[in-house]
């Protein structure tokens, strides 16, 4: 796949304008969602080009996601390929789509037990994200590889209780420490998640860009919050929003609930760094203190991964 990390001049062409203020400020940050190659989606980046590209502006972690596939395992092969000997951490997971056999919790096992960290619930198969696309289609139409249409998935029984599957999945998160990601979820749908998973003892929670398919108002992900769980704003959501709306759901969890991430990687979008670098600028132009956007930019994501383990990333 024609893949690269090199920034281009009309998607990253601010990378070579000096900002030592930002730049400083990128040194430990963490992207929780970045969508590398290899995936039906055309991409600009490998896992490895990733890799490299964050490291070398100091970022502490990086994860990578796919809508189809387990990262773990991509992961654990390019480590004596090179990615072993790159000074970040790389954590890898599963999104629970049609194509890993849906809400399926021995695809979660196999991933969290050979080294994955996180659990996105449905993406592109939940009921929410075919009716904000008003389609069920697996892949976009830009993807290199057709695949058949999904079929939509809900957390729910045809009594409106949690099925027993999604709580056997809560179960292995839970037993592993893992992440659990409320995915494309509806609202409704995380409204009755989190109450599961904190009842199967899951500690790390994240709810991704809510005003984008989840449909929640800052108000809504403040009582997320309330039950545990950190609000995850995409740049690839947010650079799109006007900056009130985006600061009102900011301010309605607070800095110490809000972590910041790319969810870059796309073919015509920016490299994940180039998107860091531009957010950083903006909440400092917005006022947002030094504090508070190291926190989200990398302290809070920081704090959910948990310590650096040791060995890794460390050439």
């Amino acid at each position: 796949m024609d893949v690269t990390a090199q920034p281009h001049p009309d998607l990253d062409g601010d990378r070579a304008t000096p900002d030592p203020e930002v730049d400083d400020l990128l040194v430990g940050a963490v992207d929780l969602h970045t969508h590398p190659s290899p995936s039906p989606f055309p991409r600009r980046i490998s896992i490895m080009d990733a890799a490299r590209d964050a490291a070398g502006a100091g970022f502490r972690a990086i994860a990578c996601k796919s809508h189809h596939d387990s990262t773990q395992p991509m992961i654990l092969a390019l480590q004596s390929a090179g990615l072993a000997d790159i000074d970040i951490e790389v954590l890898g997971g599963i999104a629970l789509n049609r194509t890993v056999g849906g809400i399926n919790p021995y695809a979660v096992e196999l991933t969290l037990r050979t080294g994955g960290r996180i659990v996105w619930f449905p993406t592109l198969s939940s009921v929410a994200h075919s009716n904000h696309t008003h389609s069920a289609d697996s892949t976009f139409s830009n993807a290199a590889v057709k695949l058949r249409p999904n079929e939509p998935q809900t957390i729910f029984d045809e009594n409106g209780k949690i099925r027993e599957v999604v709580r056997d999945v809560l179960a292995v998160i839970a037993g592993e420490d893992a992440i659990l990601n409320c995915g494309h979820l509806g609202a409704e749908e995380i409204d009755a998640l989190l109450p599961a998973a904190r009842e199967a003892g899951v500690r790390r929670i994240v709810v991704s860009h809510p005003m984008f398919v989840i449909g929640a108002t800052p108000e809504r992900t403040a009582d997320w919050v309330r039950q545990g769980a950190k609000i995850e704003q995409c740049i690839a959501v947010a650079r799109k929003l006007d900056p009130a709306e985006f600061a009102a759901y900011i301010d309605a969890v607070g800095a110490e609930n809000t972590i910041i991430s790319s969810d870059f990687g796309q073919k015509k979008n920016p490299l994940p760094v180039t998107g860091f670098r531009r957010m950083a600028r903006t909440l400092l132009d917005a006022g947002r203190s030094h504090d508070d956007v190291r926190r989200m930019i990398g302290g809070n994501a920081a704090e959910l991964i948990g310590p650096r383990p040791a060995g890794v990333g460390t050439p």
